[in-house]
């Protein structure tokens, strides 16, 4: 099947931030590469249009990140960098030297976005961890603050003990795990929702024969109806690629619609909220 369009044709566009920061529609994420093969990847995805980067601590590869936006020949005012910190750092104390470390191992001055990994609740210290968090946006070393894989009642939680409502929570969602309770507890709060695995993760969704069928008569790939998916309903996926063709394909989701009747085809893929990673467990998270 021939796409009509495998460029980016312009800008990726923005959405507004509840602390006041904008962030792209759409973009990389780097996990599981590393060393050269992540850098290579970094510096032609920002070449080709990608204005988000997405890393963490646990990936290991925040050095080769930070040298594939430096060598990609574009301002860092530009990008939106963003990682995540473990729960070795669930402190106020820990997340400040985290955000240290994470500011020297990427070679930049200050992070788009900073998140908690994972809330880890049998530990029991993610409010120490927001209220690091806080801090580092209270004191503008930071321009967004967020979460990644907290169920509604941890966002609860911290919210109710400090005030401040994260700017982005960072969740497995594809549209066979539309996890459609949280996004709707999100936008009540203002919260941005930012999709991991946007693409689905061994679910065989490319190969979906409703996904194809969309796909073909709309001459893109089964990839860009996917994360067009996503584009159209205001979550930011961060589909992981390497190859440049597989870069340049995910990001050419800005020029096309998917159709109500799509949509409504599409929404019948959701297997439900119990398919998804459970963050109360202890052996998800780090």
């Amino acid at each position: 099947m021939t796409t009509e369009s495998t460029k980016a044709t312009g800008p990726v566009p923005r959405l507004g931030l509840l602390h006041g920061h904008t962030i792209p529609r759409l973009g990389l994420g780097t996990w599981p590469m590393v060393d050269d093969d992540c850098e290579t990847a970094v510096r032609y995805a920002v070449q080709c249009g990608y204005r988000l980067i997405d890393t963490a601590f646990q990936y290991g590869n925040e050095e080769a990140v930070g040298r594939g936006i430096r060598t990609a020949g574009v301002p860092r005012d530009e990008i939106f960098v963003s990682s995540k910190f473990n729960k070795e750092s669930h402190s106020v104390d820990g997340v400040r030297r985290a955000y240290d470390e994470s500011l020297r191992r990427l070679g930049v001055d200050y992070l788009d976005l900073f998140m908690c990994h994972w809330p880890v609740p049998a530990q029991d210290r993610y409010v120490d961890a927001w209220k690091g968090l806080v801090k580092l946006l209270e004191e503008g070393r930071v321009k967004a603050i967020g979460v990644s894989n907290f169920k509604p009642a941890h966002l609860r939680r911290i919210i109710d003990e400090t005030g401040v409502v994260p700017d982005v929570n960072q969740i497995q969602l594809s549209p066979d795990l539309a996890r459609l309770y949280p996004r709707t507890i999100h936008r009540q709060l203002g919260i941005l929702t930012e999709s991991w695995s946007p693409i689905g993760r061994e679910s065989g969704l490319r190969g979906n024969p409703g996904v194809v069928d969309i796909a073909d008569r709309l001459r893109r790939s089964p990839a860009q109806v996917l994360l067009r998916w996503h584009v159209q309903q205001d979550l930011v996926p961060i589909p992981q690629a390497s190859d440049p063709l597989w870069l340049e394909e995910n990001i050419s989701v800005f020029d096309f619609s998917l159709t109500a009747e799509d949509m409504e085809a599409m929404a019948r893929l959701d297997s439900g909220e119990t398919a998804a990673r459970d963050s109360d467990l202890p052996e998800n998270g780090h």
